[in-house]
């Protein structure tokens, strides 16, 4: 096992009470559509961790893989000017939430974040995220990654 997705299931197990099943895959799920290929799952089931500076605090959004995120709709949620709403800098995330881009988990974090879940991922079972790494994934029912992240669901995509 990866030591980034180590270092995930450590601190889920001891912080959360959850104990990721983790699964990794050589050729990566770096983007919904690879790991949905992967998994063997349908892209809206991956749970993709995307950050965004609003306003200038750095806010989470776990999206359905099969949207994208709608800047003037997660600005109008946060009541910020939707022009103040953009994709947040890599440097920026891995050194407020400890994970790198494509592998950035939807909890564990080095600091909390506000979190917004996107409300498609709540008509599955069960959806995929990233456990750390490009690599690794794990299942999670999407009621319990709502409580884990601590997360608000909305209407956020477009």
């Amino acid at each position: 096992m990866h030591p980034r997705v180590s270092t995930f299931v450590a601190h889920a197990r001891q912080e959360y009470g959850f104990d990721p099943q983790v699964s990794e895959y050589p050729r990566g799920t770096k983007t919904a559509a690879d790991a949905a290929a992967a998994i063997g799952c349908a892209v809206g089931q991956i749970a993709s961790s995307l950050a965004f500076d609003v306003d200038g605090e750095l806010v989470l959004v776990v999206t359905s893989g099969a949207n994208s995120v709608d800047e003037t709709a997660l600005g109008e949620w946060f009541d910020a000017d939707p022009d103040t709403v953009s994709m947040a800098d890599p440097d920026r995330i891995k050194d407020t939430l400890g994970w790198a881009i494509g592998g950035v988990p939807p909890f564990c974090h080095d600091r909390p974040v506000p979190t917004v879940i996107d409300e498609d991922l709540l008509e599955y079972e069960t959806v995929w995220a990233a456990a750390g790494t490009p690599r690794a994934v794990f299942a999670i029912d999407p009621a319990r990654l709502e409580r884990l992240t601590n997360g608000e669901t909305a209407d956020i995509t477009g």
